[in-house]
């Protein structure tokens, strides 16, 4: 059986709670009036897990990553993908070189062996190049040659894509994103900070933040968020949510049954109770509500409920989809009664 996690002590939710506050505010300095984009890449890779960033260009998503790298003191790495980007150009690749033994292949790590790495515009590169994420996302590792090397920790990718309509993309596979921890939206910002972004940022350039944790201090918020209490009731919420994903299930709701095809695997739910662990902590709680599931579950299901060719013809969106189902899926799973009387009997 596995061992019960030693409950946290207020210092260290305090602790953890502070730096989460810190990182969230010099973020906020970064890329203004975009709060609940912050909130949720911070909770991401804060869990340790990859994030999608879907927007058009210039609101700011490569600066984020970038900002986010630099204020946890983490070795970072961008790729711009392009259509002729190839699997080495990120893995690495063998290379002839002279050794003490004479001319031989060494291998030369590729971009991908850092903590942060920026995937940019990850849907611009083909579908070949794409798969070479799939085992460095999901295991932490790449295969050369039939060489498997580990890469640092932590390790997470953000990935930033353009809309899908636009020229020169190209979708991303089911299982590539399946991996993501959450997809976020990144939206247009108002006029009010247009107008602040034009009188303090000249030729567009942030401030250059200072780190506020190092390795060690992400290390430990990571390992006090998996001490964080998951209790029954909320785990089995989460369970219900993500199994009425499925357009089979008796708890789907109207647009479920008439839109999806596919629901959320079980990543899904993975996904949204470590976000949720961490999103407790953000708040200074030791214990996971149902608040928490809340703010981290829309992000963590847009991804990952496939809409059939209906959806589309009538304007529905992920994102509807998901929202219908935290408004109908109950905190509490209420069974009717055993002893029902019949009215007709």
């Amino acid at each position: 059986m596995t061992a019960t996690p030693t409950p946290l002590t207020e210092a260290e939710i305090q602790e953890c709670a502070e730096i989460g506050g810190k990182l969230l505010d010099r973020l906020g300095q970064i890329i203004l009036g975009q709060d609940e984009l912050i909130r949720s890449v911070v909770t991401a890779a804060l869990a340790g897990g990859h994030v999608l960033l879907e927007g058009l260009p210039g609101l700011g998503k490569t600066e984020l990553v970038k900002g986010l790298a630099r204020l946890l003191s983490l070795e970072f790495h961008r790729v711009q993908f392009t259509p002729d980007l190839l699997p080495g150009d990120i893995t690495g690749g063998h290379v002839l070189q002279e050794t003490e033994n004479g001319k031989d292949f060494v291998f030369r790590p590729g971009p991908v062996f850092c903590n942060v790495l920026l995937a940019d515009e990850i849907n611009r590169a083909s579908p070949k190049t794409q798969s070479a994420l799939l085992e460095a996302m999901a295991e932490g590792r790449v295969t050369v040659l039939g060489e498997t090397r580990d890469l640092p920790q932590p390790f997470f990718v953000l990935a930033t894509q353009n809309p899908i309509e636009m020229e020169g993309t190209y979708p991303l596979p089911e299982a590539q994103l399946d991996r993501f921890l959450f997809q976020v939206l990144v939206e247009p910002v108002g006029p009010e900070v247009l107008t602040q972004i034009v009188q303090s940022r000249r030729h567009g350039r942030p401030p250059e933040p200072e780190p506020v944790a190092g390795l060690a201090e992400f290390q430990t918020f990571h390992e006090r968020a998996g001490r964080v209490h998951l209790p029954q009731a909320v785990a089995q919420y989460i369970g219900r949510l993500c199994a009425a994903t499925h357009p089979g299930s008796a708890a789907a709701p109207e647009r479920v049954r008439d839109y999806v095809r596919y629901g959320a695997s079980p990543r899904a739910a993975i996904a949204i109770s470590e976000a949720a662990r961490v999103d407790a902590l953000l708040h200074a709680k030791a214990t996971v509500g149902f608040d928490d599931v809340k703010r981290v579950a829309r992000p963590a299901l847009v991804h990952r409920v496939v809409l059939d060719y209906r959806a589309r013809l009538d304007g529905v969106t992920p994102t509807q989809v998901v929202s219908e189902l935290l408004a109908s899926v109950p905190e509490l799973d209420q069974p009717l009664p055993s002893e029902v009387v019949d009215a007709d009997a």
